[in-house]
């Protein structure tokens, strides 16, 4: 595979204000007949981007286990008994080979997660040095790190870091059910410094949580009427581990995850909307649904954090047998 540097390739940038969804109006896509609406995305979807390419990010655990926060579906906080193993963090070097081996099997942005609820000095001197090190192979860079503060924010952007990822998780009124280390407001101020900082903002939600359509349609509306709204959108579909308190929650319904990543599409017209956790549990029917419905990003690699993810060998023979392509390749 071409491992040469890869051209970046942006999404259309948001030239006016974005549009103001509401709750109900959010809600009253997500009640569209089936067809109407993947109809609907796929024009949107079609307006702004290349409907058969697809952007491959990796995502590698730089820090793992031991977070002091409570979220209820991670297998990584020390308020749960999911038997993750923690781990200290990883050296430069072997963060930088793990993005090299990403980057030869075709992924062009890589992802360093780290379990804590904020990086300390130290930690952050580490995280700058991964992101140079990993934008000097010609990748887009992003991390996940927790809240930020001004100063740590400024030197990510000097590192050269493309993307900050965090999640909203959920929509305000549901939040107080998963989580209660950490206010909804603490999420939306460290979003608010990385937009302030120059950086572009990854930020997007789980479903299958045990909320309904009504808090769905909330967290959506939430991500839609920031301004900007996020250019990368990560929707996860809830992996119920063992020893996590949503361990058992029901299983959402799969056309119901494709509908969340039509309505994501249509209210976020030019953001990248990505298929996050939660793939390896899907069919290839469903995730050709979910590319239908206007997903233009996967997780590529077989692990995320600490949960599984289809190998790439699978995704590959997926994505040909759609007669899709990486945007890397296509660059």
């Amino acid at each position: 595979m071409n491992t040469q540097t890869i051209e970046f390739i942006r999404p259309v940038k948001q030239s006016t204000a974005p549009q103001r969804w509401s709750v109900p109006d959010v809600e009253a896509l997500f009640k569209l007949p089936f067809a109407d609406l993947m109809y609907r995305a796929q024009q949107v979807h079609r307006e702004h981007f290349d409907p058969n390419a697809v952007q491959l990010s990796t995502l590698l655990s730089i820090k793992t286990g031991g977070c002091t926060e409570d979220c209820g579906y991670c297998p990584q906080s020390a308020f749960n008994s999911a038997g993750v193993e923690d781990r200290k963090m990883l050296e430069v070097e072997e963060v930088v080979a793990a993005a090299r081996a990403a980057q030869q099997k075709g992924a062009g942005r890589f992802c360093m997660g780290a379990a804590w609820r904020e990086p300390s000095d130290e930690d952050m001197a580490s995280v700058v040095e991964m992101v140079k090190a990993v934008r000097d192979l010609g990748m887009e860079t992003c991390a996940t790190l927790g809240m930020l503060n001004d100063e740590q924010t400024g030197q990510l952007r000097d590192a050269g870091l493309d993307y900050y990822n965090h999640n909203l998780d959920t929509s305000p009124e549901f939040y107080g059910n998963i989580i209660s280390t950490r206010d909804y407001q603490d999420r939306l101020d460290t979003l608010d410094r990385v937009r302030k900082a120059g950086m572009s903002v990854c930020s997007g939600g789980i479903v299958g949580m045990g909320e309904s359509i009504t808090q769905r349609a909330g967290l959506v509306a939430q991500l839609a009427n920031m301004n900007p709204y996020p250019e990368s959108v990560p929707i996860n579909n809830l992996v119920r581990v063992e020893g996590t308190p949503l361990a058992q929650t029901e299983e959402l319904d799969p056309l119901d995850f494709v509908r969340t990543v039509a309505v994501a599409r249509i209210t976020m017209p030019t953001a990248f909307v990505r298929l996050s956790a939660g793939r390896q549990q899907m069919s290839d029917a469903v995730q050709a649904l979910c590319f239908l419905a206007g997903a233009n990003s996967i997780f590529y690699g077989e692990q995320l954090l600490t949960t599984g993810n289809p190998d790439v060998e699978k995704d590959r023979a997926l994505l040909d047998k759609l007669g899709m392509y990486p945007l890397a390749e296509k660059a």
